[in-house]
């Protein structure tokens, strides 16, 4: 059995992926859906996660805001906004903002849906992105082209987990690099 890998080093990568729960069939079937639940729920673990996605960040500029993709997405965006002390912006399934907001169709492994962002907060930030998990990219990269549409520079990615075998890291490299801290 190989060791657990990610971009933050084995430690990290060893920790997210022991916290980790896999639930067969959900939400459909023939999806293995990653509940990261149990890392949240270990405030060690969980820290440590934010600490070495907030070193990330930092090496890739300066931030002024965390934006977070509903839902698990802004669990994460909280904590990393915090220990960056920055701002924070909710990326949210549409229809949930007031407006004036921007939204993106885009395609997931499983089906289809829609995001949105609010317009005027985001006018010449720069924002950090996070999700909990990238599998094909689609989610991601609606985020972070409406990011730009609002207004906001994308300084870099990060999530807990990345679903190598789906590749969707390839959808964002013209954006930039994703920093995975567990890559499977």
């Amino acid at each position: 059995m190989t060791a657990p890998s990610g971009d933050a080093g084995p430690d990290i990568a060893g920790a997210v992926a022991a916290l980790l729960r896999d639930v067969p069939d959900f939400p459909k079937l023939g999806i293995m859906f990653k509940d990261i639940a149990p890392l949240l729920a270990d405030g060690a673990a969980f820290g440590h996660a934010i600490g070495a996605l907030a070193d990330h960040a930092r090496a890739c500029g300066p931030v002024d805001l965390v934006a977070g993709v509903e839902a698990r997405g802004f669990l994460v965006a909280g904590a990393l906004s915090r220990e960056l002390g920055c701002g924070l912006v909710a990326v949210r399934k549409a229809g949930k903002l007031p407006p004036p907001t921007v939204r993106r169709s885009y395609d997931l492994e499983y089906g289809s849906a829609e995001l949105e962002v609010p317009m005027g907060v985001l006018d010449g930030t720069r924002v950090f992105l996070v999700d909990d998990v990238l599998a094909t990219g689609g989610t991601l990269r609606a985020a972070a082209d409406l990011l730009a549409q609002a207004g906001a520079t994308v300084t870099g990615l990060g999530v807990l987990l990345e679903l190598g075998f789906l590749d969707g890291s390839a959808l964002l490299h013209s954006v930039a690099p994703v920093h995975a801290l567990l890559r499977s």
